[in-house]
């Protein structure tokens, strides 16, 4: 039975269809929070030296918002497919359910990253908030800019929220919450996108929707060989249609998208085993070490064995 077929047959089996264009979850991440009664978080920032060209996270999306405030350094993060540089001061904004992924560009970053269930600020009445604003957020009627630079309000908002929430003192829920409050009246009066932008969104969100089982097989079977026609079978459309889409929603070719996430599987095992850049590249999906190498120094800017030692002499800050 074909690589495709199997996973076609196991995902039968278990009750999903893979070909239903509103599956969303086996792609969506889930943002398990620390305080369900309290739903919001933020990963501490890293204190070491970043390898230029390092991931900080895959493709994903899920439906909470994110804000990545960055303290130092500068980074590359997609969301949809466009590319956005970003340096120290600046934040941004992720909505709910968009494509994002993210790379260092430089070996002093340091960002912080805050999610946030936006159901935090319910109303239990129907009031002009909840009306005019947080259930329009919740169902992506409004949508916000993604970058976000210079902004001094939009900044003390965000300090005082990630302070509050690494000194945990009393009260601190009513502040957080407060700020919260602070943070979303900026973006609404300053920061809404486009309606161009937003019928953009809407597009993108259903194709994403569309192409779901083919990024889930594809991060599932990144090692074996993946055929324009297998992908394009999962997602019930012709081969061309398919790679437009594709592309379209990636703003990558399927050779470059599963390219990178090859080399973003090498990066984990080029930094935590002793095996060789040989092995390295068969565990990762290429046949041809050569080829892996130059993939590797194409997306990285490095070669794998300079980056291996790169980020094994990473030193704390």
């Amino acid at each position: 039975m074909k690589k495709h077929a199997l996973y076609l047959y196991n995902r039968a089996i278990q009750g999903v269809n893979p070909l239903n264009r509103l599956d969303l979850d086996s792609l969506r991440e889930s943002m398990p929070m620390p305080d369900p009664s309290f739903p919001i978080k933020i990963h501490p920032r890293q204190t070491h030296k970043m390898v230029v060209g390092s991931t900080l996270f895959p493709h994903h999306w899920h439906e909470h918002l994110e804000f990545l405030y960055f303290v130092s350094g500068t980074a590359t993060i997609e969301c949809g497919s466009v590319p956005i540089s970003l340096q120290s001061g600046d934040l941004c904004v992720v909505n709910s359910n968009e494509l994002h992924y993210g790379i260092s560009t430089s070996e002093d970053l340091s960002f912080y990253a805050m999610i946030v269930d936006i159901s935090l600020l319910h109303s239990h009445s129907a009031d002009a908030i909840e009306t005019k604003f947080i259930t329009p957020i919740i169902q992506n009627r409004i949508l916000f800019q993604n970058r976000i630079t210079e902004d001094a309000e939009i900044t003390r908002c965000m300090v005082s929220i990630i302070g509050e929430l690494e000194r945990k003192e009393l009260g601190y829920e009513l502040s957080i919450k407060s700020h919260l409050y602070g943070l979303l009246s900026l973006l609404v009066r300053n920061y809404v996108a486009t309606l161009k932008e937003l019928d953009v969104y809407r597009h993108k969100l259903k194709d994403l929707e569309r192409l779901a089982p083919v990024f889930t097989y594809i991060d599932e079977y990144y090692r074996d060989k993946i055929t324009v026609e297998q992908l394009a079978n999962i997602a019930g459309l012709s081969r061309f249609h398919f790679s437009r889409l594709f592309k379209q929603v990636t703003d990558k070719s399927l050779v470059e998208y599963i390219n990178l996430v090859r080399i973003n599987k090498s990066e984990s095992m080029l930094r935590g085993t002793g095996m060789t850049i040989s092995e390295i590249a068969l565990a990762s999906g290429f046949s041809d070490i050569y080829y892996f190498s130059r993939t590797f120094k194409k997306l990285k800017k490095t070669p794998p064995t300079e980056w291996r030692k790169t980020e094994h002499n990473g030193v704390d800050k």
